[in-house]
């Protein structure tokens, strides 16, 4: 048997399985935590960053605080590494292109998740970089570049048919296939995908967002306007109404961490 197969054979165990279950509650506890940081950025609260740093720099201000991080840490790291083994080789309840485009998005969230990890690591050693600051720092190093500019705005273009495309798989409720209810009752069943659905269309609009800032700051030549989700829901509040908005995107995001407990009991997770 190759390091490969065994490899494989191991993503195939309870235990390997169980981690990744777990791991949703981990999740869904960092959407609880931006959930709160975007209602008190709604209600005026100073000094709010609302990015994943602020959210967990609000888990660490709880109780038993630095513990909770290091157990959303070992969340992230364990949905990271289910992401890998789908990337390699999950995905076979689909076939041809359709698998292709689900294994590079299980890549992406390995990325994804990854980053998280290191930031809540940050946060435990005390060393907390801000999100925000970091993308703007990314995006002028890009738009100092030869056709820069240009990079951004197909970046922002991307990141807006991202949030298109989240909010539309919210709506359409097309995350219920990657569900197993068994006998769950109909109000559990109710109740997760009525989570979901809210969820995925909160964060989609708040992607959306991010990406038109992305294409202001490619416009207008200014990385200031790139700051990522601290940049969109600062923009979000300042708007006509913008109180109500970003509380209504903070009970969304609220909503898909719900569903993360939910994903923790109901997900499929084989590869």
């Amino acid at each position: 048997m190759t390091p490969a197969d065994t490899a494989h054979r191991a993503t195939q165990s309870d235990l390997f399985k169980n981690l990744t279950k777990v791991g949703f509650v981990g999740y869904g506890l960092l959407h609880l935590a931006l959930a709160w940081v975007a209602a008190q950025i709604a209600f005026g609260e100073a000094g709010q960053e609302g990015d994943q740093s602020g959210a967990f720099q609000k888990l660490a201000e709880q109780p038993f605080g630095k513990l909770l991080l290091w157990f959303v840490l070992i969340c992230l790291v364990a949905l990271a590494l289910w992401q890998v083994a789908l990337a390699i080789w999950g995905h076979r309840d689909v076939q041809g292109k359709e698998r292709v485009w689900e294994r590079v998005a299980s890549a992406g969230r390995v990325v994804i998740y990854a980053a998280l990890a290191w930031t809540a690591g940050k946060v435990i050693t005390g060393a907390p970089s801000s999100s925000a600051s970091q993308q703007q720092q990314f995006t002028a190093g890009i738009m100092a570049k030869p056709a820069g500019v240009w990079l951004v705005g197909l970046i922002g273009l991307g990141v807006l048919a991202f949030g298109a495309g989240m909010l539309w798989y919210g709506w359409k409720r097309k995350f219920e296939r990657k569900l197993n209810f068994g006998a769950a009752n109909p109000k559990t069943r109710k109740a997760a995908t009525r989570a979901g659905q809210i969820g995925y269309i909160a964060k989609g609009v708040a992607f959306g967002i991010v990406g038109v800032l992305l294409l202001q700051a490619a416009i207008t030549n200014d990385p200031a306007k790139s700051r990522g989700l601290d940049a969109a829901l600062h923009t979000l509040v300042a708007q006509p109404f913008g109180k109500f908005l970003l509380l209504a995107v903070a009970v969304g995001v609220a909503a898909f961490g719900v569903y993360c407990f939910f994903q923790a009991r109901f997900r499929k997770v084989g590869t």
